[in-house]
């Protein structure tokens, strides 16, 4: 967890008094404890910490009191199930935590989202890939940015892994703090459902908003597709942001243009109506040229080295913000040549081999057929593609996967990703469920052994594409990580290539 050099000192009748929190301990007591640190992980506490203890699906986080007490926690604020776990430290309740758990981070430091010129996007896909590009925008125009998301968080060039897609509200927070500190200018990170159904982002203000698409992803959390699409939604809101950039393109994009509160800048592809939107895109082998309309007539011509239609609707997203963001277009122009993608996405493994092999992180339906319609456009061979299912996730989405998989690829290889505590075999049955799976498609539960068989099949001018892992560094088996990368075992595959 990263914390800024100066961190504050509050006392813990102010905190409670922020997000109207009870106690058995007087004023006079909680006004003379000194809070110096907030933290929801009992590992990353330190002296003078206020730990957040939380409600889980497996465990209370107050069970682990204990150890953050050990560890230096001088307070804990947890619900009211919580505090029964808990004695001889000082607790504060409040009847929502997770809520009270923003609010008062955001508070404690001051609300630095704020001091940013700070962009959230979320959507089912392109998130990653919207806020990689932006963020590049925003560095290469001279401002110093943060980012946070999937892959990676960034301080300016400093980079850390991430643990999740959008941290925990005490994490979030302190790291924007920090970013403050570092005098970024700008922030740019990804927002998931979850985080906003979570109350993660609780407290936090954005001056701009984006939304890329909706597709089924993430029932097993959400439910429905509704369900789903109102927590995106909850997002769009003055609470949260100031401007809206939405890709109406997309059916639930244009419902939550109609919908949202905000102010709208709208996108399109082909929609000339919209905000921003492409006067023509030029593909060939190396890319595209491009030409872009935006807000009051803009033009921005210029080529770009991306790949495939929702690269180019990514690649509009992060243009439109950072022209509204004040970047001057004819940098924008300048900037968008030097333009990769986020790692995994649509990653090259490259070896010398006489055919296209790319990793990819598609994970969902959508996804998958999107990402298939982009490899058959920069080939004019075969399509050959590998891809499994997580284990202990959304298992409506398995069969459309398969189905996408099966439609998009000219030999479809099933294996197993990250199975978790299911088994490998039957997560596939669920995926070719009422497909035909005849040669040279086969099924492999070994991912390794399926890459493998995927490059051997490979003639020249061919697609090889691994789906569904990316930038994962490991694959998750009954509850053990073990080593395993995409790219490096499509590497490995080629250079053993029979």
């Amino acid at each position: 967890m990263q914390r800024p050099l100066s961190s504050p000192s509050k006392n813990l009748f102010a905190i409670a008094d922020v997000i109207n929190a009870t106690s058995k301990l007087t004023d006079i007591a909680l006004q003379a404890l000194e809070i110096t640190g907030i933290s929801q992980s009992s590992t990353s506490i330190q002296k003078g910490d206020l730990f957040i203890a939380l409600p889980g699906e497996k465990f209370h986080g107050a069970q682990f009191a204990a150890q953050a007490v050990a560890n230096g926690a001088v307070a804990i604020l947890t619900d009211v199930a919580g505090s029964k776990l808990i004695a001889d430290v000082p607790v504060i309740i409040s009847e929502n935590p997770r809520r009270a758990a923003g609010i008062v981070s955001a508070w404690y430091f001051s609300e630095p989202m704020r001091d940013l010129y700070s962009v959230g996007v979320t959507g089912t896909n392109g998130k990653t890939t919207v806020t990689t590009l932006l963020y590049q925008i925003m560095q290469a125009a001279g401002r110093d940015s943060g980012l946070i998301g999937t892959v990676e968080t960034r301080i300016g060039i400093e980079a850390f892994a991430s643990k999740r897609t959008t941290p925990e509200s005490a994490e979030l927070q302190s790291l924007c703090a920090v970013m403050r500190e570092r005098h970024m200018r700008s922030l740019v990170m990804e927002v998931s459902s979850h985080a906003i159904s979570l109350d993660r982002i609780r407290g936090s203000h954005f001056a701009v908003v984006g939304f890329t698409n909706l597709s089924q992803d993430h029932l097993d959390f959400h439910k429905s597709m509704e369900e789903y699409f109102q927590a995106k939604a909850a997002l769009f809101t003055f609470e949260y942001a100031d401007l809206a950039v939405i890709n109406i393109d997309d059916s639930f994009g244009a419902r939550l243009k109609e919908m949202t509160e905000l102010p709208v800048v709208t996108l399109s592809r082909t929609n000339t109506k919209a905000s921003w939107h492409y006067a023509s895109i030029v593909k060939d082998y190396a890319g595209a040229t491009i030409a872009i309309r935006g807000s009051g007539g803009i033009l921005i011509e210029s080529k770009t080295v991306l790949h495939g239609g929702f690269n180019y609707d990514n690649l509009l997203m992060a243009v439109a913000i950072a022209s509204e963001s004040g970047i001057d277009p004819i940098d924008i122009s300048a900037i968008i040549p030097k333009l990769i993608g986020a790692e995994g996405r649509l990653e090259a493994v490259r070896l010398g081999q006489n055919f296209t092999a790319l990793v990819d992180y598609a994970h969902s339906p959508d996804a998958v057929a999107r990402v298939l319609e982009t490899a058959r456009e920069i080939t004019q061979g075969s399509v050959i593609a590998v891809l499994g299912c997580g284990g202990d996730r959304d298992k409506s989405k398995r069969a459309l996967m398969g189905r996408a998989l099966h439609d998009g690829a000219d030999i479809a290889i099933y294996t197993s990703d990250n199975p978790r505590s299911e088994s490998p075999e039957e997560i596939l049955v669920q995926m070719v469920l009422d497909l035909e799976v005849t040669a040279p498609s086969q099924i492999n539960p070994d991912r390794s052994a399926a890459i493998s068989s995927a490059v051997n099949s490979a003639q020249p001018g061919d697609v090889v594409i691994i789906l569904g892992k990316g930038h994962e560094k490991g694959q998750e088996i009954n509850g053990v990580i073990e080593p395993f990368d995409d790219r490096i075992e499509l590497a490995r595959a080629i250079e053993n290539k029979r």
